[in-house]
């Protein structure tokens, strides 16, 4: 089976690596697991043996053909369900627990999508770029720290677990990965989310400023200002609705705090550096079993 390096896919060479990924997730055997991106199935099988099931959301469809080959015949064969789809189209089940292997160019959409999903998961175990990890983790007051580490410790406790090497893949990539464990606050933070997401889209649009100095700005001002007015304007005005959802509607938020947590994706928050923004890190394994 052929892997398309412009297509970001790698051969996971390093089984080690994915017993410890199995092992931090914590799957529980009465488990629903969904594994975005399972390549030709070596963390699938692990999962399988502990999950009662696990759901596999893959797009190639050389993948899908080889992970359904794999499992033809086995024991697990039952427990799984592969959905043939790109995970940012489709509407996710319901699952407990998340293992992810994606592409780098989708880790911020793909995070807030997971974490606007209902009902909440238990945790979530992702890998991915090394840079980009860093960031989810990143504590006020260190460089790394951003809209994207605000915005994802609202709504999650996120832990770095450990860093996988570039040299662990062929062809090796050109930057190392991480994997980091994401818990979704329960129950969520009772804030509009959108209103929360502009106020922190102003203070690191001016990272160089105090948050006194950016909100002396006539622009800022004017725009916190009109923002304030529209609201009361559609929330208070003739025609109002008793839960204030004329305004919500208006704005594109009437579909609830989900919706809010999904538009938290931010792009300035880079997902990946320039040459390595497609690198998939596909979970091939070259031990025992695995097709190279």
């Amino acid at each position: 089976l052929e892997f398309h390096k412009s297509k970001g896919q790698h051969i996971f060479k390093n089984p080690l690596v994915v017993q410890s990924i199995v092992d931090k997730a914590g799957v529980k055997s009465t488990d629903v697991v969904l594994e975005v991106g399972p390549g030709t199935g070596n963390l699938t099988v692990k999962l399988l043996e502990r999950a009662k099931k696990v759901i596999a959301v893959e797009l190639d469809p050389r993948m899908v053909l080889e992970l359904q080959r794999r499992v033809s015949g086995t024991p697990h064969s039952a427990s799984l369900e592969i959905l043939h789809a790109d995970v940012m189209k489709v509407d996710l089940p319901y699952f407990d627990v998340c293992v992810a292997n994606i592409p780098y160019a989708i880790s911020s959409p793909l995070t807030f999508k997971l974490l606007a999903h209902r009902p909440a998961f238990r945790a979530a175990v992702i890998m991915y770029q090394h840079e980009f990890a860093m960031r989810l983790v990143a504590k006020a007051g260190e460089g790394l720290y951003s809209r994207l580490s605000v915005n994802t410790q609202l709504l999650s406790r996120v832990t770095h677990l450990i860093k996988v090497g570039k040299n662990n893949f062929r062809p090796p990539p050109k930057v190392d990965s991480s994997v980091v464990r994401i818990e979704p606050r329960k129950p969520p933070p009772p804030i509009n989310l959108l209103e929360w997401d502009g106020l922190v889209r102003v203070c690191f649009g001016r990272k160089n400023k105090t948050l006194g100095a950016i909100f002396k700005q006539p622009s800022v001002l004017s725009a916190l200002e009109k923002t304030y007015l529209l609201a009361k304007a559609l929330d208070g005005g003739p025609g109002a609705r008793a839960d204030g959802t004329q305004g919500l509607a208006f704005l594109g938020l009437e579909a609830g705090p989900a919706k809010g947590i999904e538009a938290m994706d931010t792009a300035e928050d880079s997902d990946a550096s320039d040459d390595e923004s497609g690198d998939e890190m596909t979970d091939v394994a070259a031990g025992p079993g695995a097709r190279q």
